[in-house]
């Protein structure tokens, strides 16, 4: 019977791992024009840390060519600092959990943006909730990922579209 409930929990929970890192490339995307080409979400007790992989747009990759990292990470701060009630209202409305603050921060070489999120309670799972999370973040591929205009996926790992 545990085993089962721990499935069923694994299950719910990976999912809605899984629909973060859809939920947030989707976002990137749209806000930007442009979205990583993966993403993977990893939530323990009150934390949500979103991961997304690559998604520097054109005009970053000139500026960080030219070497000026701190331009592209002033705007981005400053892009997140404006969209932090968008982001904070998803997270709440995907986990029914109230976000208390958050934080975002993009990295270099590789080009890596980390969204963490603290929420007000640990999950209402327990044990068996921690447990299943955490044994699908360490099994599950980046679930998160973007298509080209006809669908195919992009990115270092993406398979080619089915044919009909």
């Amino acid at each position: 019977m545990l085993g089962e409930d721990t499935q069923t929990v694994e299950q719910e929970g990976g999912s809605l791992l899984a629909q973060i890192s859809n939920e947030f490339v989707t976002m990137q995307k749209d806000y930007w024009g442009l979205g990583p080409v993966q993403a993977k979400s990893y939530m323990m007790d009150d934390l949500l840390l979103v991961v997304m992989r690559g998604g520097t747009t054109r005009a970053e990759r000139t500026m960080l060519d030219f070497d000026r990292q701190d331009l592209v990470r002033d705007f981005r701060q400053s892009f997140e600092n404006e969209m932090s009630k968008i982001l904070t209202d998803k997270v709440e409305r995907l986990t029914g959990r109230r976000v208390l603050t958050y934080q975002s921060q993009i990295l270099f070489d590789p080009d890596i943006v980390a969204e963490l999120f603290v929420f007000d309670k640990s999950a209402d799972g327990g044990a068996a909730e921690i447990v299943a999370t955490a044994e699908g973040q360490l099994r599950d591929r980046p679930h998160g990922e973007i298509h080209d205009d006809r669908g195919a996926a992009k990115g270092p790992d993406a398979q080619p579209p089915p044919t009909s």
